[in-house]
């Protein structure tokens, strides 16, 4: 498989799937829960409160896992490891572009001063069960 068709691959997966898992580091054990995911570019973006204990571990450990893909159809179903560096974005324009009005739960709205996205540089993506039985990477 050609790098570009890796890539689309990969661009497909994060096209349709938005919920993963993001899996961090506290106190040298992983801690891992879900979160919903925007890719612009193979760039994630994720939502969250600056207050949370993801943020305290992001802060002493930016490096993070993320899973996404299953969709749970059965063995076979192609899924992506994603092995990334994660950075808190306080930028308003980022912080509008990834509002959206499931958040007012959580903010008042992209305004708030809790309200902060984590962007997710990734190193490398490995995609799994892809009608092969070894993984596949594309590293950036």
């Amino acid at each position: 498989m050609s790098k570009q068709e890796l890539k689309d691959q990969v661009l497909e997966i994060l096209e349709k799937n938005k919920v993963g898992t993001l899996a961090t580091v506290q106190n040298n054990r992983p801690h891992s829960r879900f979160m919903t995911f925007f890719n612009k570019e193979l760039t994630l973006y994720t939502a969250t409160n600056k207050k949370t204990h993801k943020v305290e571990e992001i802060k002493k450990n930016p490096f993070v896992h993320i899973l996404i893909g299953y969709d749970g159809n059965g063995v076979g179903d192609s899924f992506l490891e994603i092995e990334g560096e994660a950075f808190i974005e306080e930028s308003e324009e980022i912080k509008k572009q990834v509002w959206n009005s499931h958040f007012e739960k959580w903010f008042s709205g992209p305004n708030d001063p809790n309200y902060i996205i984590l962007k997710i540089q990734p190193l490398l993506f490995r995609l799994m069960n892809n009608d092969s039985m070894e993984p596949i990477t594309l590293e950036l």
